[in-house]
C-alpha cells in the first residue's frame, strides 16, 4: 500500500495524489441549488455530502472559494440539495459546467424556504442555514431540513472521477415521501396557464406545499391574484417512477385575464388546443382532458388515485359557504 506523509517523517501532501486517494470513496452525486441576492437561481454540482443529525435534522455539504456560485451560497440564508439518480448524467455536467442556463434544463419548483428544488431527482432536502465552517479552500454549509422528499430510483454513483453504477434493488417496506407537489389548474376567458417545464415542455404552475389561498407565488418574485372562494381540490394523483405525488386545485385569476402580465415561462392556451403532446407525463395529459370535459359540461368532480385506477367523486350544484350549508 503506497502512503504519503508520516508523523516521523513530514513531507509536503501532493495535492494531486491527496484528490485521486479522496476519489476512492465511492459516493453519490449531488447538485446544491440557491438563490442569490437578486433572487436568480444558482447551482452546481457537488459529491462532498453528508448526514450528520437527526434531532435536529442537519446535513452538510462543502463548497469551494473557487465556485462561481460561491458568494451566492455564502450569502443567502437556506439551500437545497438535490441527489441525482442513475438517469441523470447530463443535469450532473451541466451543473459542473459554467453554462449560465443551467436551470433551463430541468424541472425546478420551490418548495419550504425557496430554495431550488430539482423535482425529478432522486431525493432532495431543502434546507435553512445552521452553521457556517470556514475550511481551507472550502466552506462546510451546515444545513437545517425543512423538508424533504424521495424516490425509489437507483442512485448516481461517483468513483475515481468518474459516474459509477449502483445496483440498488428497492429494499422491501421502503416508504416514499408523503410531501406532495401542489399544482394549479387555472383558467382564464376559456384558457388554461401552463409554466414551460425547461425541457420543450408544458406542465400546470405550481406553488408551495400548501394552498395559495388568493394569491399564487411565481418563481420571479411575482404573484398571480386568484379567486380564493373559487378554489378548489380536484384530483390528488402519484405519477408512475416519480415522487412526490400531486395535489391539483382548479381556480381562476381575479382580474379575469386582463391585463395579464406573466414571466416568459407562463402562456395562457385556449382550452381547446392545448398541447397535451408536449405535456411529459401520462397522468397529466389525463386529468387535463378530463378538465375539459367536464369544463364543457360544467360539471366537476375530485378525482383520487388507487391502484385499480382511481376514485371519481361528482359535485353537484355550485359552491356555497360552510356558514350557509349548516344553516340549511
Amino acid at each position: 500500500m503506497l502512503t504519503t506523509g508520516t508523523a516521523k517523517n513530514p513531507t509536503p501532501i501532493d495535492p494531486i495524489a491527496l484528490r485521486r486517494a479522496f476519489g476512492t470513496f465511492v459516493t453519490g452525486v449531488t447538485v446544491i441549488t440557491t438563490r442569490d441576492t437578486g433572487g436568480d437561481p444558482r447551482g452546481m454540482t457537488a459529491n462532498s455530502f453528508t448526514s450528520v443529525s437527526l434531532d435536529p435534522p442537519l446535513l452538510l455539504v462543502c463548497v469551494a472559494k473557487s465556485a462561481s456560485s460561491f458568494a451566492a451560497f455564502t450569502t443567502a440564508d437556506s439551500f437545497a440539495v438535490n441527489l441525482l439518480h442513475e438517469g441523470q448524467v447530463d443535469i450532473s455536467a451541466t451543473f459542473a459546467s459554467k453554462s449560465p442556463n443551467k436551470f433551463h434544463s430541468v424541472n425546478h419548483d420551490r418548495v419550504h424556504t425557496g430554495a431550488p428544488i430539482l423535482t425529478d431527482s432522486l431525493t432532495w432536502f431543502d434546507c435553512t442555514i445552521y452553521n457556517r465552517v470556514d475550511a481551507g479552500d472550502h466552506v462546510v454549509l451546515i444545513g437545517q431540513v425543512q423538508a424533504f422528499g424521495t424516490s425509489p430510483s437507483a442512485p448516481l454513483g461517483f468513483c475515481r472521477g468518474r459516474y459509477a453504477s449502483v445496483k440498488d434493488p428497492l429494499p422491501s417496506g421502503w416508504l416514499a415521501s408523503h410531501n406532495m407537489i401542489i399544482g394549479y389548474l387555472i383558467e382564464a376567458s376559456g384558457e388554461i396557464l401552463l409554466r414551460a417545464d425547461g425541457s420543450g415542455g408544458w406542465a400546470l404552475p405550481t406553488a408551495k406545499r400548501r394552498k395559495a389561498g388568493s394569491e399564487l407565488p411565481l418563481d420571479d418574485g411575482k404573484s398571480l391574484k386568484l379567486l380564493s372562494d373559487n378554489t378548489f381540490l380536484y384530483s390528488i394523483f402519484d405519477v408512475a417512477d416519480c415522487d412526490p405525488g400531486y395535489l391539483i386545485y382548479r381556480a381562476r385569476l381575479a382580474d379575469g385575464g386582463q391585463g395579464r402580465d406573466l414571466p416568459e415561462d407562463l402562456r395562457f392556451f385556449a382550452i381547446d388546443k392545448l398541447p397535451y403532446d408536449l405535456i411529459p407525463t401520462r397522468e397529466l395529459r389525463a386529468m387535463l382532458r378530463r378538465y375539459v370535459r367536464e369544463r364543457k359540461q360544467e360539471r366537476f368532480g375530485i378525482y383520487m388515485d388507487s391502484g385499480d385506477g382511481g376514485r371519481l367523486a361528482m359535485i353537484e350544484g355550485e359552491a356555497r359557504s360552510w356558514h350557509q350549508a349548516i344553516q340549511d
